[in-house]
């Protein structure tokens, strides 16, 4: 469906969301994420074969990935259109149903809050989201890294998908978790991977750079409706989006930080290494959190969906009116 046609493409994006809502990410074999995952693995590893392991490899890495994720989705909408046109629209509204992850976000978080009495369950909880050592955390840290994660995964994880499928539609949607995929997988500053994944990292910079800079009015917008500090959202994101390495993750998680008066960060351990010290907040936050500081997070990261949602909603209309 295409935005030109507002009616279709809502149902498509409420049905796509209602489903995530009610059944969280469907699990199964040929789910569209794990079969990249497996396409991509198995393209990087033929072309380090043949020593295409730098900048140009990279790109032609990127190529294999992206464009058949595309031409799978393609494929499967002009098949299915010649049996029958509500077969293809179905086929559109489960793989947009698959690739949104609000709920599963949600999931996890609460996962970890309720298993704060139980450290040892809560830190395997929490060791899905982060990449950081987690065996020595108290409640505070592990609340604390809950948050970070919750915050930074609002702007990729939810905004940028279903935004792009609200102005560009499944094609859209289709080519950010192509490319926020291949970025997980090959897109670190190692030995490895500097070169090679140079092109999947700043593309998904590209991708990722407006939707996290909209996440601090957003944020804002529902942490006023929620009677948090929304005017410390905007300061906080002034002041802190740089902490981090990252373009653009620190700009929703210094937004939330304000937003809750918590103190996010701080001391990082990467494989009994600490890598990172700072911390994002005002010194007189909490940076020893509870469960009460997980709760309103797991409601500001619901209220910004719904405010997402509602926004992306009106944009395929207000395309529609302008091009009409």
């Amino acid at each position: 469906m295409h935005p030109m046609e507002p009616i279709p493409h809502l149902a498509l994006i409420l049905t796509a969301c209602l489903a995530d809502a009610f059944f969280g990410d469907p699990v199964y074999p040929l789910h569209p994420i794990r079969l990249l995952g497996a396409w991509s693995l198995w393209w990087e590893q033929a072309l380090f074969a043949r020593g295409l392991d730098g900048y140009l490899g990279g790109l032609i890495h990127w190529c294999l990935v992206v464009s058949p994720a595309l031409l799978a989705w393609w494929g499967g909408h002009r098949l299915f259109g010649l049996l029958h046109p509500g077969a293809a629209w179905i086929w559109d509204a489960f793989l947009a149903y698959s690739l949104l992850c609000l709920r599963d976000l949600l999931i996890h978080g609460r996962r970890v809050l309720v298993a704060l009495d139980d450290l040892p369950a809560a830190r395997r909880h929490v060791a899905m989201l982060v990449g950081r050592d987690t065996e020595g955390l108290g409640r505070g840290g592990l609340v604390r890294a809950t948050i970070e994660s919750l915050s930074e995964n609002l702007t990729d994880g939810v905004l940028t998908p279903l935004w792009a499928l609200c102005l560009f539609g499944l094609p859209g949607l289709i080519l950010v978790k192509a490319v926020s995929s291949l970025d997980s997988m090959v897109g670190y500053r190692n030995a490895r991977y500097h070169r090679f994944g140079r092109t999947a990292a700043r593309t998904d910079d590209i991708i990722h750079w407006l939707p996290a800079r909209l996440s601090v009015p957003l944020i804002a917008l529902a942490a006023a409706l929620l009677r948090l500090h929304p005017r410390s959202a905007f300061s906080a994101a002034r002041r802190w989006h740089g902490i981090l390495a990252s373009p653009n993750s620190g700009w929703s998680e210094a937004a939330c930080a304000g937003a809750l008066h918590v103190r996010l960060v701080g001391p990082i351990s990467y494989r009994g290494r600490v890598s990172h010290e700072t911390f994002m907040g005002e010194a007189t936050w909490p940076a020893d959190l509870n469960g009460r500081h997980l709760e309103q997070a797991l409601r500001l990261i619901l209220l910004c969906g719904l405010l997402a949602l509602t926004l992306g909603l009106a944009l395929p209309v207000g395309v529609g009116l302008v091009l009409s």
